[in-house]
């Protein structure tokens, strides 16, 4: 064991190194990334804010009244955001669900392409598993630490760090999804001489939407499981009065704001959540 312990191999020093070779010849990137990053939060977080609150929450009802189609879902959605606004937690509420919606877009953007890949080719996915895998159990920590170093304090890290942790999930769901396909129906779309592409957009993407929507709805529930991590790397939101209260023992500001991370959570399930039976 001494002999063990006494030859260290050190992994932590190749990968600070790794981390030094990178900010060395790619900073001016990782900046660029950062500026565009913030900035799109910043358009979003503009959109939520400029309009008065009870227009924004007007919004939302009629949203969720177009996604849901009956009077619970919008009335629920008003009850519930009006509760936020008068808890006081509105300005942190609309800058929490700036980040979910900024993490929630990168993420499926690349997962959904990419679960379509790892479908279509298995070598692909048996690549990616190993990875994927590893950012869904490898501690938030861990890789908040780098994020931190390549962007600075703000949202950016934040919001790098929870696309780490949530892209698995749209990435697993779309691929479930497409390989899920019925051969009756493959074998349908080649007796009516259907290409490799208009299969997959006329038979094997409908029959995934489903799937594809619950990799959605994971996407926000882990994106909004994150908003305390963010926190504490200097992103606005709900996870800021959170984290202060832990400082300062006040329960009555964790569950104030605790409450708030619920009512936005639910909100959000239920404007995408697909019912058993592919209803909505």
């Amino acid at each position: 064991m001494e002999w063990i312990t006494g030859h260290k191999i050190p992994i932590g020093h190749y990968g600070e190194a790794a981390f030094d070779w990178l900010i060395g010849n790619f900073l001016p990137f990782f900046d660029a990334l950062s500026a565009g990053l913030s900035a799109i939060i910043g358009w979003i977080t503009y959109a939520l804010e400029t309009p008065p609150a009870l227009g924004v929450i007007l919004a939302f009802a009629a949203f969720a009244f177009l996604m849901r189609r009956n009077l619970a879902a919008p009335l629920m959605t008003a009850a519930g955001l009006l509760l936020i606004v008068n808890l006081g937690y509105w300005r942190e509420t609309t800058q929490t669900l700036a980040l979910v919606i900024a993490s929630t877009f990168v993420c499926m953007v690349i997962g959904v392409p990419l679960g379509i890949l790892a479908a279509r080719r298995q070598w692909i996915y048996n690549a990616m598993r190993p990875v994927l895998d590893l950012m869904q159990t490898i501690p938030t920590f861990v890789y908040l630490i780098p994020a931190l170093i390549l962007f600075g304090l703000g949202t950016v890290p934040g919001l790098v760090a929870t696309v780490i942790f949530a892209l698995p999930a749209p990435i697993r769901l779309t691929r479930l999804g497409i390989v899920s396909t019925p051969g009756a129906l493959l074998e349908a779309g080649d007796a009516f001489g259907a290409t490799g592409f208009q299969r997959l957009v006329n038979i094997e993407i409908p029959n995934a939407l489903p799937q594809i929507m619950a990799g959605l709805t994971q996407t926000i529930m882990l994106s909004l499981s994150m908003v305390v991590i963010a926190a504490l790397v200097g992103a606005p939101g709900l996870g800021v009065p959170v984290l202060r209260a832990l400082n300062t023992v006040d329960i009555a500001r964790g569950l104030e704001a605790g409450l708030a991370i619920v009512i936005l959570a639910i909100i959000l399930d239920r404007f995408f959540r697909i019912d058993e039976g592919g209803t909505r």
